[in-house]
């Protein structure tokens, strides 16, 4: 990893530059809240955003994406090409990056890699910056407040300048040609310091540090808890539209008024949708709230971490802000240390 520390004037430079032959991807301010869309300027970016309400999945798994087109008369299938700009992600939080990474292990370096995705992904580039967290977050403890992989630049703020972590020669190139890099002096790694202890001690410590969950989720797989918790779903599925890591798509045939032609399209689905389990015949594996959002909690907090060997939550918080009925992980957390205390008693 190469390290190289610029000023903080010089970002929008840096902005313009990627503009000159990407398209630029930022947080840009929508309403009340936040949210990625395609910048044409450095003026539009709120660099200082907390959270966006939705996630970059989008950009690398649309909400709905054609596969290819058939015709029923020939038997035909056409697979589906698209036009991919070379893009930029420019203001990503670790939480999110880390979420690309989940993505990368399902659908890019897998036995068979998908090449929708692939396609996709490869055609951008992310360039990362440091934040501090929110009431809501939570990804200290799922280890994803700092991402060690998956950019190409990552800014540290550290006051008037950043300390610009580097990772891909293509993003290098184009930082050295827009800005002026120089090497970390001991100042400036003495004040990365005094920003990572600042981010590590503004976290919401009324949010319980749980040991275990993944073993905890299999001891109370039972219990009374998911009952409750799942009673008050609303089967809206805004958590996993929100979600950067929610990554379960259904695949859809529309032909032609004619049933002459048509297309095949994957679109966005959820373990909480009440139709998500059931199979030809009308039986539902997970007919109530309580298995699917049991399921849900399941897999981000234990399914996923014996696969992969990494939580599939990473603690972005988005979540928490969109359910309607307060169902989240920190509910399961406060859970097993309400179990803990009662043992302890």
């Amino acid at each position: 990893m190469l390290y190289r520390v610029i000023d903080a004037e010089e970002r929008d430079a840096l902005v313009s530059a990627f503009m000159q032959e990407y398209e630029v991807v930022a947080p840009v301010k929508r309403g009340r809240g936040y949210v990625f869309d395609v910048v044409e300027s450095p003026d539009e970016i709120a660099y200082d955003y907390s959270i966006t309400t939705s996630s970059l999945k989008k950009y690398f798994l649309p909400p709905r994406e054609t596969l290819m087109t058939f015709n029923a008369v020939d038997n035909c299938i056409t697979e589906h090409t698209e036009c991919i700009p070379p893009r930029v992600i420019f203001g990503a939080h670790a939480c999110d990056i880390n979420a690309i990474n989940r993505l990368d292990q399902v659908f890019r370096d897998g036995r068979y890699p998908d090449p929708y995705y692939t396609a996709r992904r490869e055609a951008t580039l992310v360039v990362g910056m440091s934040c501090l967290p929110t009431d809501n977050c939570f990804c200290h403890l799922w280890d994803a407040d700092e991402a060690r992989f998956g950019y190409d630049l990552f800014l540290h703020d550290i006051g008037d300048r950043y300390l610009v972590s580097i990772s891909s020669v293509e993003a290098a190139n184009i930082l050295e040609a827009a800005c002026n890099p120089r090497v970390a002096t001991d100042e400036d790694r003495s004040d990365f310091r005094q920003a990572t202890r600042t981010r590590q001690s503004s976290f919401n410590q009324d949010i319980p540090d749980i040991q275990d969950v993944a073993m905890l989720m299999d001891a109370f797989h039972k219990d009374e808890f998911w009952d409750e918790l799942g009673g008050r779903c609303l089967s809206c599925s805004a958590c996993a539209a929100v979600c950067p890591t929610c990554f379960c798509f259904d695949l859809q045939d529309r032909l032609s008024p004619d049933g002459t032609q048509g297309e095949r399209y994957r679109v966005w689905d959820a373990c909480t949708s009440p139709q998500f389990a059931e199979v030809a015949g009308g039986h539902n594996f997970r007919p109530d709230g309580r298995e699917r959002v049991r399921h849900r909690m399941y897999h981000k907090l234990n399914g996923f971490l014996a696969n992969y060997d990494r939580m599939l939550c990473v603690g972005c918080g988005r979540c928490v802000s969109a359910c309607k009925a307060d169902i989240n992980p920190i509910r399961v957390l406060e859970f097993f240390e309400k179990k803990g205390s009662e043992h302890d008693a």
